[in-house]
């Protein structure tokens, strides 16, 4: 039998379909989603039509699961049309939405209540925005749902506000679900939308069926999209994943929930059950695109350049906030480099001073989660920049554990994929699947590296206005 996995991102919409047994890919797709952070969510549709249709069709699919971005908000009339565009988590028209919920209710009580602070990615945030501009909008609101749910509900083809579903994972980066007690908060919902007589969408447990098309196709509850990698990677208790796009995500699958009322970690849950608490800085990938543009080399020369320079770079340290941060909440500092001597003004100290630089502040945001009191054994590095050989042979010194390289992959939809056949199987776990092939890398800590980034850390300049 074969199955099929969805990834809607921000960006575009992936399918692949593989053999619900072994794993094995037999075909996949894909389709552009238009830009902006206000999106029709017809244009995710018409997305995932094309995308199915490139991928070879569904006609010989048992079962189908939807991951997609988190926290966009979508919100349905009585008949089930979308009442205005959904805005996206990338849309930060909601920032001072979120601060004043903050203001309102006080960073400890939220995070004892969601496991998270808001954010002006949050849907919660997003609400709120919408009461004190949209009035109107409020009013012909029925129903509020998610990226993912909205698919999935589309798909079963049904049109009643009544079987809309969602999962704990995303669910969770609402602003009201406690992925620790599995229930909407709806005192939250109603201090964002200002009213809570909305249906929300069911909340189905990792393998629960979330019925079937009108082909009979059986669907999956579905993910977000960082509980959906690590459901594709296979991660489990003690890893975490570190996604290097351009911005940083350090996730954990964890048994324990987090509850940071500074806001740095978003207490999430996982898509098999457990928490998957996250830390996402800024600046990952375009520090390389940086450091090789100022040396006006490619990426593989960079690469070359730092591993030829020594560990620590002789005292060069470059702090990366290139676009302002995340975390640290920073989001008017500049990047800075210190140390320069005339025995650090080489090519091969700047390269090995970025690659560390990079790795530190994501070495910050894991120090957070085990902070919380979550496990770390080992890491998967994964994303754009994990391709670099630099990053995977340095990246062990500075975070200081073993780290996993897999093969680059769709591993959202990869994930999406498996929860199906997890669903069709009616299972206890997921099934095993092959593990996608993986380089290891081991490297004797370097504490010193991270001393050095934590004297400059601080040093950073803000912007000119």
């Amino acid at each position: 039998m074969l199955v099929a996995g969805v990834d809607s991102s921000t960006q575009s919409c992936t399918v692949v379909i593989r053999d619900a047994e072994t794993g094995a890919l037999v075909r996949s797709g894909n389709a552009k989603h238009p830009g902006g952070t206000e999106v029709d969510p017809a244009a995710w549709w018409d997305a995932l039509q094309a995308a199915v249709a490139d991928a070879g069709g569904l006609g010989d699919v048992a079962a189908l699961s939807v991951a997609g971005q988190q926290h966009g908000m979508v919100c349905l009339d009585a008949a089930g049309d979308v009442v205005r565009p959904a805005l996206l988590w990338n849309d930060t028209r909601s920032a001072a939405a979120a601060a004043d919920l903050v203001s309102e209710l006080g960073a400890q009580q939220w995070a004892d209540a969601v496991g998270s602070v808001p954010l002006a990615a949050f849907t919660v945030a997003k609400l709120r925005w919408l009461a004190t501009h949209e009035p109107d909008s409020v009013a012909r609101t029925a129903a509020v749902c998610l990226p993912h749910d909205w698919l999935t509900w589309k798909l079963r083809g049904t049109g009643e506000l009544a079987d809309l579903v969602t999962d704990r994972s995303d669910a969770s980066g609402t602003g009201y679900f406690s992925g620790a007690t599995g229930e909407y908060r709806l005192d939250l919902l109603e201090l964002g939308l200002g009213r809570s007589d909305v249906v929300l969408p069911r909340v189905l447990g990792p393998s629960e069926s979330a019925g079937r098309t009108p082909d009979g196709v059986l669907l999956g509850p579905g993910a977000g999209d960082n509980a959906g990698a690590a459901i594709g990677l296979g991660a489990g208790p003690g890893d975490v994943v570190v996604s290097l796009g351009t911005s940083g995500v350090v996730s954990a699958v964890s048994s324990v929930a987090t509850a940071d009322p500074t806001a740095i970690i978003a207490g999430f849950a996982s898509a098999t059950g457990e928490h998957l608490p996250l830390v996402c800085t800024l600046n990952a990938a375009r520090v390389l695109d940086a450091a090789a543009t100022l040396l006006g080399v490619d990426h593989d020369e960079l690469a070359r350049l730092a591993l030829s320079a020594p560990a620590g770079a002789g005292g060069l340290a470059l702090v990366p906030y290139l676009e302002g941060e995340r975390t640290p909440n920073r989001p008017d500092a500049t990047g800075a480099l210190h140390g320069l001597t005339l025995a650090t003004s080489t090519p091969a100290h700047l390269a090995r001073a970025a690659v560390e630089g990079l790795l530190c502040g994501l070495a910050d945001a894991l120090d957070a989660i085990v902070a919380a009191g979550v496990t770390v054994q080992r890491a998967f590095l994964v994303g754009g920049a994990a391709r670099s050989g630099a990053v995977a042979a340095i990246a062990p010194a500075v975070l200081g554990r073993p780290v996993l390289r897999p093969t680059p992959g769709e591993y959202v939809a990869d994930g999406a994929a498996r929860q199906a056949a997890w669903v069709l199987a009616g299972s206890a776990a997921p099934p095993v699947w092959a593990a996608a092939d993986t380089e290891e890398f081991r490297a004797e800590p370097t504490p010193a590296v991270r001393d050095r980034y934590a004297q400059v850390r601080d040093l950073t300049a803000t912007r000119m206005p």
